[in-house]
């Protein structure tokens, strides 16, 4: 017996026995940190429930594994590699004084440092890590992102989804672009992920969002404005047909129901491009083939099938930049951050955004002229009134401030630049499939007929 414990005294068994003692300690503070209500995370339960109990069974392994090398190095003969420890004699008051310093030092630090590791983890779970570390390429991102309707949504809980493969995928792809900051080799703009990287839609949208839950008609005015003296408006007003995704699924979430299925194929693989083909699958089981025009079977038999979800429509959820200067400046109008009375504004303002910069701090500078300088000449507005340089200070506030979260020349990034296929109006959106030039072997097209979605009001 004696024997066969000194068998464990080998490096490899002693490095087992330190890797379990310290992953149990530090298991114990992340258990003790959730039991009193620390905010949990992905990334904490990714450590809890996986990293932490796989390196207590690593040190539980390596102890027999040093305990069998030690066996076998002995029996060829060779003298023993165990390691010695301190005589301790506890009878000794300076040693024993001295050996309860030590312990309570050591669970002191094993405390400290796993509070600091936790800690850590949450810093790296935080929007302000995300956006700010990586400064200059996730410029435009952080700045859309915290105008957009998520912004107090962490990045994590959209960006690392709550699978260990999606947390290790995560950290691989962010592995690779602190890399690609270091080498100033990263894209210019970034690339929106592409299906493959990005986390299923029931793992991050319907955490909040279902497609049961989505129910009746919803009104939407949308206000557009001439390049006239008055800025005249005109309203077109929609009565949305949301539906539901649940039995019996109908109105536009219809496309996101868990009974229906929806498989296409993407031209060019980037969420923006054509789709060749597709699949439908609904509720009664009926299974119909689409083609459009001009494309075989063949042509698209080997091509990897996406199953359609939340985010093929709803393209840029979080990171949301106006389609043009003209969409970015009629808003602007809308919610009255600019007068309406200055005239010319609406031109004015998107000639402005429109214009071509070096630098954001150059756009910023230019908007603030070429507004400023407008004015100086235009004295009155079309009812007569003068125009006041409070009205002019206002409207360039206003522009200025779309201009910080929409141009960025540096990364190549501005309006436009990142698609959002929600409705039809800017890019083809809906238009992709409801074509009328896709076609079923029997001549079944999918209509384009607006009220499918939609009534004008």
């Amino acid at each position: 017996m004696a024997r066969d414990v000194r068998l464990i005294r080998s490096p490899i068994s002693v490095a087992g026995m330190v890797f379990t003692t310290i992953s149990a300690s530090v298991f114990l503070v992340v258990f003790l940190a959730e039991l009193f209500g620390f905010h949990s995370n992905p990334y904490i339960g990714i450590l809890f429930f996986l990293v932490l109990p796989a390196v207590f069974l690593v040190g539980l392994a390596l102890i027999p594994l040093g305990a069998w090398v030690e066996r076998r190095r002995r029996q060829a003969g060779r003298p023993p590699s165990e390691l010695r420890w301190p005589v301790l004699d506890l009878n000794d008051p300076n040693r024993r004084i001295a050996a309860v310093i030590v312990f309570a030092l050591s669970v002191a630090n094993v405390v400290i440092v796993s509070l600091a590791a936790y800690r850590g983890v949450e810093y790296m779970d935080s929007p302000a890590f995300c956006g700010l570390v990586c400064h200059e390429p996730m410029r435009p991102q952080w700045a859309a992102y915290q105008a957009g309707p998520h912004a107090r949504v962490a990045c994590v809980e959209c960006h690392v989804g709550t699978a260990p493969g999606s947390f290790m995928r995560a950290k691989l792809a962010g592995t690779r672009r602190v890399v690609a900051v270091m080498r100033v080799s990263f894209s210019r703009p970034i690339p929106s992920p592409s299906h493959d990287d990005m986390i299923p839609a029931n793992e991050t949208c319907q955490q909040c969002h279902w497609p049961e839950r989505f129910f009746g008609d919803r009104i939407r005015r949308i206000a557009e404005y001439a390049d006239d003296e008055t800025n005249t408006e005109s309203v077109t007003t929609l009565q949305l047909h949301l539906g539901s995704g649940a039995s019996p699924a109908s109105g536009i979430h219809w496309h996101a129901s868990p009974a229906v299925e929806i498989d296409y194929v993407e031209a060019d693989g980037d969420g923006g491009g054509t789709i060749p083909y597709m699949r439908v699958r609904d509720e009664s089981g009926a299974v119909r083939e689409y083609l459009a025009d001009g494309v075989t079977a063949e042509q698209v038999a080997g091509a990897p099938r996406l199953r359609m979800a939340c985010m093929d429509c709803h393209s840029r959820p979080a990171h949301r930049i106006a389609p043009s200067a003209g969409r970015a400046v009629d808003e602007l109008l809308v919610n009255g951050a600019i007068p309406r009375g200055l005239p010319f504004v609406r031109r004015e303002a998107v000639a402005a955004l429109a214009a071509a910069y070096p630098t954001q701090d150059a756009a910023l500078e230019g908007i603030a002229s070429a507004l400023r300088g407008f004015y100086t000449a235009q004295t009155t507005a079309p009812d007569g009134d003068p125009v006041t340089s409070a009205e002019v200070d206002q409207a360039v506030r206003a522009v200025q401030d779309v201009a910080a979260r929409s141009i960025f020349p540096t990364m190549n990034v501005t309006f436009g630049t990142y698609v959002n296929q929600l409705g039809h109006t800017d890019v083809a959106g809906c238009f992709r499939c409801h074509d009328e030039s896709h076609t079923t072997t029997q001549g079944q097209s999918i209509s384009q007929d607006c009220e499918l979605c939609h009534a004008f009001q």
